[in-house]
Formats: structure tokens, C-alpha cells, sequence
């Protein structure tokens, strides 16, 4: 997985996903920007026939995601809880993405004539942050 999305994932994620890929936390609830969300599950590895497969999600997704942002997780309503490299390569911060008003980054500019870079500036406006790391994530879960 790591050699195809070319980050490393955080030991306190890998362990847990050891045992709990595809699993649903309980509790669920994780605030973000003031809104209550749902935290539906981990995303599976190692199972390509799977919707939820994290290298499916990854090859699904890539192309409307900011360039840094690897999803891990996602919620009942089609968003993604992700990891977020920029800046962090080696301890990245868990983050919501929110799919609603998402595009292609490449439709953004053909549709809007902006440049990559403006394209990937307007992605991360579906990104907001939740927790420094993977374990204060799952800590700030609630019911």
C-alpha cells in the first residue's frame, strides 16, 4: 500500500487497523468545524474486490483530493476522514473531507481556466482539521 500512495502511515494507525480494518468505532461521533459527524468505519486493505478497500478508495479519489490527503475512514454520507501530509510528512494530522461542491481537480481547470496549483488550493477548501494525530482522533470520539 505504501510504495502505490507513497506515504508511510502512522504506527498508531497501522496497529489499530492490524485488528480493526473495515470495523466501526464505538463511539462515533467526532466533532468537526462546530458540526457533529459520524465516523462509519476504517477502510479495508488488502481486499480489491472491496468498495471500501483503501487502494480503491485511494485510485477513486485521487483526482478530486488534495495531492497530501490519504483517506483512511469515511462516514455514512459519502465524506472521507483522511490523513493530511502537507507539511507533515512524517506525522500527518487526520482530517474530514467533505464531498459535497468537491470536483476533478483537472475539470476545475478546464471548467474555470486556473492553473494546477489554484486547482489544488480550491480542493483543500473541502479539508478540515480534527486531530494532530491519529490516536487524539480516536480519543475525541464521543456518543
Amino acid at each position: 500500500v505504501t510504495r502505490k500512495i507513497g506515504f508511510f502511515f502512522p504506527r498508531d494507525y497501522v496497529d489499530c487497523v492490524k485488528i480493526n480494518q473495515g470495523g466501526s468505532p464505538n463511539p462515533y461521533i467526532i466533532e468537526v468545524e462546530g458540526m457533529e459527524r459520524v465516523f462509519g468505519s476504517l477502510l479495508k486493505f488488502n481486499k480489491p474486490d472491496s468498495a471500501t478497500d483503501i487502494l480503491n478508495i485511494y485510485e477513486n479519489y485521487k483526482f478530486t483530493l488534495p495531492k497530501e490527503v490519504i483517506a483512511f475512514g469515511n462516514d455514512p454520507a459519502g465524506n472521507l476522514i483522511c490523513f493530511d501530509y502537507k507539511d507533515r510528512e512524517e506525522n500527518p494530522i487526520v482530517v474530514f473531507w467533505e464531498h459535497e461542491d468537491a470536483w476533478e481537480k483537472d475539470e476545475l481547470m478546464k471548467s474555470e481556466g486556473i492553473t494546477a496549483e489554484q486547482a489544488e488550493e480550491r480542493a483543500r477548501e473541502n479539508v478540515f482539521y480534527i486531530a494532530d494525530t491519529f490516536t487524539e482522533f480516536l480519543d475525541k470520539l464521543h456518543d
